[in-house]
């Protein structure tokens, strides 16, 4: 059990963030006080909740670069409805169907009209974008209801929020569908060998197109919990999330390439992703930097994800080229016998 622990591929981002918390801490102290270290966890839930929804994408050998968007326009909508006295329960329900409906669309366009993933939801990222400054004009959404705004502060036993216990709960739950279920098994098989997947007889199509539908669904439950958290929607909101919740699911040992990994790294991933800018305050650096390490590390995580992976293609090739050539070898010998 410890050995399959510790080659699992979540490990390295809880090694990653133990240590970074404990290097920061030796440079400052403060750091490791425990109101900061559940700040750093808490402050993730939006984060957590959409890399949860990208890492099914990315496990079945997609992408989804629409997702900051998404949040961006289910929060503006999502705010606009309680700012104006929309029940509560009304403005939740649609922000999560214009993030279903976005779903929808992204895995219609690259399960049926086969277009890439990558061009088909950065399209999307596009118009919605666009159509966030034609619902808001332009200008910010403010003066949401302070009661709303306070369900972010609830905590339990005064540590870790009810929305990040949640989003724990939640990751958990999709945790176990993807380790202990047919369909959610059907993922990494997509993502890990799409043309065995299809001769054993997955619906790869329909796999795939679940998977965007449910991550447009979580960006924008992301979405819901930024506007109680923020207080307030602008309309770059979500700007620059896809690549800090794709960071945080190669982090968490997602490959790129599909097939690998869990939504349990991915949340550890994102806990990294949202401790980046308070850990620079710590050293003494500007936060200006946050954009920059995220870039650096997805990089660096990726470049080695394909080495790692190159290595084992290569070792395999050998083991097979070595069997064959024994195989040779005995059946030279035994026909030189046989004669």
């Amino acid at each position: 059990m410890l050995k399959k622990l510790l080659h699992s591929r979540e490990i390295t981002a809880f090694a990653f963030i133990l240590f970074m918390f404990l290097g920061v801490g030796a440079i400052n102290p403060a750091f490791l006080s425990p109101g900061n270290i559940w700040l750093c966890f808490n402050s993730s839930v939006v984060y957590t909740v959409v890399a949860i929804g990208i890492a099914l994408v990315i496990i079945t050998g997609e992408i989804d670069v629409s997702v900051g968007a998404t949040l961006g326009m289910t929060a503006t909508i999502c705010g606009t409805m309680i700012r104006d006295g929309q029940p509560w329960e009304a403005a939740i329900l649609t922000a999560l169907l214009v993030g279903l409906l976005i779903g929808v669309v992204n895995g219609f366009g690259v399960t049926v009209l086969k277009i890439p993933s990558i061009i088909m939801t950065l399209g999307i990222n596009g118009i919605v974008r666009g159509l966030i400054y034609v619902y808001t004009d332009g200008k910010w959404v403010e003066n949401i209801s302070f009661d709303f705004k306070n369900l972010s502060q609830g905590r339990l036993f005064g540590a870790i929020t009810w929305f990040y216990l949640g989003a724990l709960l939640l990751m958990v739950a999709v945790h176990l569908v993807l380790t202990r279920t047919k369909h959610g098994k059907y993922l990494a098989a997509v993502g890990d060998n799409i043309g065995g997947a299809t001769l054993l007889g997955i619906p790869v199509d329909s796999t795939k197109f679940m998977a965007f539908v449910l991550c447009g669904l979580l960006a924008a439950a992301g979405g819901v919990l930024y506007v109680s958290r923020v207080g307030f929607v602008t309309p770059i909101a979500g700007n620059g999330y896809e690549m800090k919740v794709i960071a945080a699911c190669v982090l968490g040992g997602i490959s790129l390439s599909g097939g690998v990994g869990s939504v349990i790294g991915a949340g550890v991933g994102a806990a990294i992703m949202a401790s980046i800018s308070r850990v620079l305050v710590f050293v003494g650096l500007s936060s200006d930097y946050d954009n920059t390490i995220t870039g650096i590390l997805l990089i660096i995580i990726v470049v080695s994800d394909a080495l790692i992976r190159r290595r084992a293609v290569e070792k395999a090739r050998r083991e097979r080229l070595a069997a064959k050539t024994l195989h040779a070898v005995a059946s030279e010998k035994g026909a030189t016998v046989d004669a």
